[in-house]
């Protein structure tokens, strides 16, 4: 196990009826003025809005709102959200949503406390070195941002997807009710459950040595996630099976699972660049994605997917032949990302083999020449993998 620091101070609200709390929290906060931060409608047909306006008001907190957040959530919208922030002295930001809207507010609360601009975060210019406090209420169990450090932004001007993090963005607290799930369309759940298992594979897939409680844990939870997930596609409002997507979700990216071991985000690099260019779900694009590189790179570490195949997907031992067990591995993830109703090659995603090399070109100029962890990846190798992913090879 590698050294590590590891530092959580959100905490996390979980259960039923708990977003009725908010108010009464951020009270604890001692805060003078919130920007309430969320996206579209749903939270307002759902009756979500009305509860934390009314807990809001019951609490005497004055606020401001700001909504408009979209998937892959843009540059424009956080440059209006820190002007919004000056403009009101906003000393705190309540989110409720997803991870696009986390993620948006988390960009808004280093921005503000920056004199320059936010975009430096991104850019590698700047550290985050001061931030406005941040609560979420989670609407949608997916991206963890709800415990993690992480925001993903896309700058609209050359249509750049990056990412950043900082122990400053993580959220004072989070409030998760699995109920709130309920009415999410089965893609959204979906594709939910996509990026949380991914998080976990960013994790699992590894050289660290010696790493077995972590690895062991991952395994745990994605088994868990598996069966949860089969069960919510029967019954769409089983409080148990969403609960355990919810804490999932959570877990697989607020760093425990990470500890003592080298992380590998080379996949998420690989996906940024479609769901920016296409707009495509994160998580749909990843269940394209991670097959594909899982394949490219089996042969760095037979041993490591094998263990994946034989203690989570329950592939019977053949230690004769690791590398087929490995591989019937990657063929029932697959199979699972199907049950899903999800995407596993380019094409049923949306995206086309003919574009690849705008792909490649993006991730050059976000990630430069070469990049990764487990594998060091040059753009030959990532034009390998995406065409790994395209329907006329990811069978093979």
């Amino acid at each position: 196990m590698d050294n590590f620091r590891f530092y959580s101070p959100t905490e996390f609200i979980f259960g039923k009826d708990t977003e009725q709390e908010v108010g009464k929290r951020i009270t604890q906060e001692q805060v003078k003025k919130v920007l309430l931060h969320y996206g579209g409608g749903s939270i307002k047909r759902s009756g979500l809005y009305d509860t934390v306006i009314a807990s809001l008001k019951e609490a005497g907190i004055s606020f401001v709102e700001l909504g408009g957040v979209k998937p892959n959530p843009i540059d424009s919208l956080v440059y209006e959200g820190i002007e919004l922030c000056k403009k009101e002295e906003i000393d705190f930001i309540l989110a409720v949503g997803g991870g696009s809207v986390i993620d948006s507010a988390k960009a808004i609360a280093a921005g503000v406390k920056y004199d320059g601009d936010f975009w430096d975060f991104f850019d590698r210019k700047a550290r985050v070195e001061d931030a406005i406090p941040i609560g979420t209420i989670l609407t949608i169990p997916a991206a963890g941002s709800e415990g993690s450090t992480a925001t993903v932004i896309t700058k609209e001007e050359g249509n750049l997807k990056r990412g950043m993090g900082s122990d400053l963005l993580r959220p004072v607290f989070s409030i998760i009710n699995p109920e709130l799930t309920y009415t999410l369309p089965m893609w959204q759940t979906a594709a939910g459950i996509v990026d949380m298992i991914s998080h976990l594979f960013e994790r699992y897939i590894t050289k660290s040595k010696d790493v077995i409680l972590t690895d062991r844990l991952m395994e745990s939870t994605l088994i868990s996630i598996m069966e949860a997930a089969r069960v919510i596609l029967e019954d769409p409002e089983n409080y148990e099976a969403r609960a355990t997507i919810c804490w999932a979700g959570t877990i697989a990216h607020n760093g425990v699972l990470g500890v003592g071991r080298e992380e590998e985000w080379s996949t998420h690099m690989l996906e940024h660049e479609l769901s920016a260019l296409y707009d495509m779900t994160h998580g749909a694009g990843l269940a394209v994605m991670f097959p594909a590189y899982m394949k490219y790179t089996l042969l760095e570490d037979v041993d490591r997917y094998y263990r994946l195949a034989t203690e989570a997907f329950g592939v019977p031992h053949n230690y004769e032949h690791k590398e087929e067990v490995a591989l019937e591995g990657i063929v029932r993830l697959m199979g699972f990302f199907v049950e899903l109703g999800m995407p596993i090659t380019l094409e049923e995603a949306g995206a086309s083999r003919e574009d690849i090399p705008k792909l490649l070109e993006k991730l050059k100029e976000n990630q430069g020449n070469s990049f990764g962890q487990f594998v060091q990846l040059d753009l030959e190798d990532c034009r390998r993998i995406y065409e790994l992913a395209s329907e006329e090879t990811n069978d093979e």
